[in-house]
């Protein structure tokens, strides 16, 4: 069983995040880290792999300036290899274009019966690329999984819902999408650390997956940040001292916020 897992690397949610003046993005400038919702798709993937008695698990990542970092940390896990998808030309991507480019990823890697996500990266918060990706593959879309199971070309999952959950199951291939909660990520251990160090990465530019400059970057993108403020800060509460009409303020207030 072959398995595609997408992992972000994003600047280090511990470190004061920057804006780009310019293009009001977030700058990605220097080391980036493995986004820690894709640790969870990282560790289902090795475990569905070894579940199935062969296969292996390939990464996929999109980042500026060839950065590895981030996916070091996933091969450290015990993934085989990775694409790393690097080009100026993508700075500036909106989800589309990054589902295109995962998707044509996918597609380069060959052979592939699964792909896993998390649910949103914790930079973004979209929520759209794996459903995107599905869709640009022809692939069945199942989405926030908190247990996966393979078994006869399918694969089935318990979709989290507010109430409980829904058991979903489709055909294989599929994209997949899981939860915090899916599974416990492993730590990389040294000898797994030291064995990432010569685990190939194939590094593919835009054109290399068949984007031209018009479909990749600002230029294709369908969005545009115009401005960037801060959030107002919190105003003072109305205290109220109880003379005896205190509830019929109270009243009066929630009814002026339509809560009652």
């Amino acid at each position: 069983m072959n398995v595609v897992v997408c992992v972000k690397q994003i600047p280090d949610p511990a470190t004061p995040g920057e804006l780009n003046a310019d293009t009001h993005t977030l700058k990605r400038e220097g080391k980036l880290i493995l986004d820690e919702s894709d640790s969870f798709g990282v560790e289902m993937a090795l475990q569905l792999v070894d579940k199935a008695g062969g296969g292996e698990v390939t990464l996929v990542s999109m980042a500026p300036n060839d950065e590895v970092s981030g996916l070091r940390t996933a091969l450290a896990m015990g993934a085989a290899k990775a694409i790393l998808v690097s080009d100026p030309a993508l700075a500036g991507s909106d989800s589309l274009t990054t589902a295109k480019v995962i998707a044509r990823s996918v597609e380069r890697a060959g052979g592939i019966d699964l792909v896993l996500t998390a649910t949103e990266s914790t930079d973004g918060y979209t929520g759209t690329i794996p459903g995107q990706v599905a869709g640009l593959l022809g692939w069945p879309s199942l989405t926030f999984a908190k247990e996966v199971e393979i078994a006869d070309g399918t694969v089935k999952i318990q979709r989290q819902t507010e109430a409980g959950y829904d058991v979903v199951e489709a055909s294989l291939p599929a994209v997949v999408s899981v939860t915090a909660g899916v599974v416990e990520p492993r730590y990389p251990s040294f000898k797994g650390i030291m064995a990432a160090k010569n685990k190939p990465v194939d590094k593919v530019t835009a054109a290399d997956l068949g984007l031209d400059a018009s479909q990749a970057g600002w230029a294709g993108a369908r969005q545009q940040i115009v401005s960037v403020e801060k959030a107002p800060e919190r105003q003072a509460g109305e205290k109220i001292e109880d003379d005896g009409t205190a509830h019929e303020q109270i009243i009066a207030f929630l009814e002026k916020l339509k809560v009652i």
